[in-house]
This record gives structure tokens, C-alpha cells and sequence, in this order.
């Protein structure tokens, strides 16, 4: 994480200074660099071809439930790396470095990044899925099939969940209010404002797609502990099976006479 340090040495500046590289880990680096390289480029192509120049980049890398489902799965991954505007990228990536980076410090780079990447695209399985379960009930419009989501809120709706899952103690401030929440307490409040959010349609943003990373980021932590009890039956069952072969063995061979001694010759 940033720490404070002291400066020494002649011709330095002294003083103390604030060491931001502890947000900034490998993975979460490179994920910063892509998504404002990405967004770089949406905007220059704004500025020279209008709204044509954006729209390339969302109909063609957004996610669009119509799309994905028609052969276009490449936007699942590619949605991660768009924004809409400044503050959108500016909070996404605030977010992730705050508490992304004491969990890519615990699991590594590569483990973090797969974590990332499984929430940001399962995320938008889930959204996928629900779009055309609610179109096809007759609960759900054609042109919300069409409307592309783009950023990674998905993804660290995920990375949330999952400190909250190792961390559920570790306290956070809720600023600007000068008091701090368990992580446990602020993710499940996050969990019920996206759950409430998924009945206003209207507001422009993909709540499902919060809540699916969330999902998946815990099926995928709990992962290990599925059908805990059955597998420990069946492995307690094995054992016992080939406990009893061997006891039957056992007595089978243990009152026949030994076999004739080999001949030794000098």
C-alpha cells in the first residue's frame, strides 16, 4: 500500500514524502495503462469523426447481449477496457487501486489478474443471460438486447467482494463522513443498492452487471468448498472399502503355512 518515508542526503528534498506505488502493483498497472490507452483513443476518434468515431468502439468492443449471442463473444472481454467519460474511468480505477492492490499483494499478479478477468467476463455472462431470459418472459425490450454496456465496474465489483470474503474485518473510511465500515458491512450494503438498483431501469446503469460480477467473484473464491460434505463421504467411503479388501487379505493368507524354504548352495 502507500506509506509515508523520510528523505536524507545532502541536496534532497527532505521532508516527507507520500509513496503511491503500493496502489499501483503489476497487474492492476497494466490493467490502468490498457483502460486509459483504450479511452485515449475514444476520444481522439470523437474529436475526429463525431459521434460516428464513438460509436465504433461500443458497437463493435461494447457489450451487446444481441451481439454476443449472434458470435460476437469477444466483447465479454473487451467491454472491461471502455468508459464513457472521465469520471467513469477516473472512479473505476480509483476503486481498483484502492482495494484491488492489497489483494494482487496477497495473491500475486497472475492469480489477480485471473480473478479480474473471470468477474469482468463472467459478469457479463450474466448479463447476457438475464437480458434474454427477461426478453424472451416478455419482461424485457428488444433495443435493451442492442444497448451496449461498457467498463469495468463489473470486474471490481468482484475484486470488492473478494476482500470482503479474506478481509472481512478490514476497516474502511466512507468518505467524505470521517467513519470507517468492515469491509463485510460495506460490500453487503453495496450488494442491497445494486439489488434495489436492478428495479430502476431507467437510471443508465448496468446494475445486473454489478451484481454479477459479485456473484461470480464468490462462486469463484467458495469454489473449493461445493459439495464439501459428499466429497468427504465418498473419500471416508473409498478408505473404508479398501480397509476392509485388506483385512479380508489378511485373513485369508495368515494361518497358511509358510511356502518351502529356497536351497542355498555352497
Amino acid at each position: 500500500m502507500g506509506s509515508f518515508s523520510r528523505g536524507y542526503g545532502g541536496g534532497g528534498y527532505g521532508g516527507y514524502r507520500f509513496d503511491i506505488s503500493g496502489f499501483f502493483p503489476k497487474a492492476i498497472k497494466w490493467i490502468c495503462i490498457v483502460c486509459i490507452a483504450v479511452f485515449t483513443a475514444q476520444k481522439l476518434s470523437n474529436s475526429r469523426w463525431g459521434n460516428e468515431g464513438w460509436n465504433f468502439w461500443t458497437r463493435y468492443l461494447g457489450l451487446s447481449s444481441y451481439a454476443v449471442v449472434h458470435g460476437w463473444v469477444w466483447q465479454l472481454f473487451t467491454y472491461l477496457f471502455l468508459h464513457a467519460n472521465i469520471p467513469h474511468i477516473l472512479f473505476n480505477l480509483l476503486y481498483l487501486a484502492m482495494f484491488g492492490a492489497v489483494l494482487e499483494h496477497t495473491w500475486g499478479a497472475q492469480k489477480f489478474l485471473t480473478y479480474y478477468l473471470i468477474c469482468g467476463i463472467g459478469a457479463g455472462l450474466v448479463e447476457v443471460g438475464v437480458k434474454w431470459l427477461l426478453f424472451r418472459t416478455g419482461h424485457g425490450s428488444e433495443q435493451s438486447l442492442l444497448i451496449p454496456t461498457i467498463g469495468a465496474s463489473g470486474a471490481i465489483y468482484g475484486v470488492l467482494l473478494a476482500v470482503a470474503v479474506i478481509m472481512p474485518h478490514r476497516q474502511v473510511y466512507l468518505f467524505p463522513l470521517p467513519v470507517t465500515v468492515s469491509m463485510r458491512i460495506l460490500v453487503i450494503v453495496l450488494g442491497a443498492i445494486e439489488f434495489f438498483g436492478t428495479l430502476d431501469a431507467t437510471d443508465g446503469v448496468s446494475h445486473i452487471c454489478h451484481l454479477g460480477g459479485m456473484l461470480v467473484g464468490y462462486i469463484y473464491i467458495r469454489r473449493g468448498s461445493y459439495m464439501y460434505g459428499s466429497r468427504n463421504y465418498f473419500s471416508d467411503w473409498k478408505k473404508k472399502r479398501l480397509k476392509r479388501k485388506f483385512e479380508v487379505y489378511v485373513k485369508e493368507h495368515q494361518d497358511r503355512p509358510s511356502s518351502r524354504p529356497d536351497n542355498w548352495l555352497n
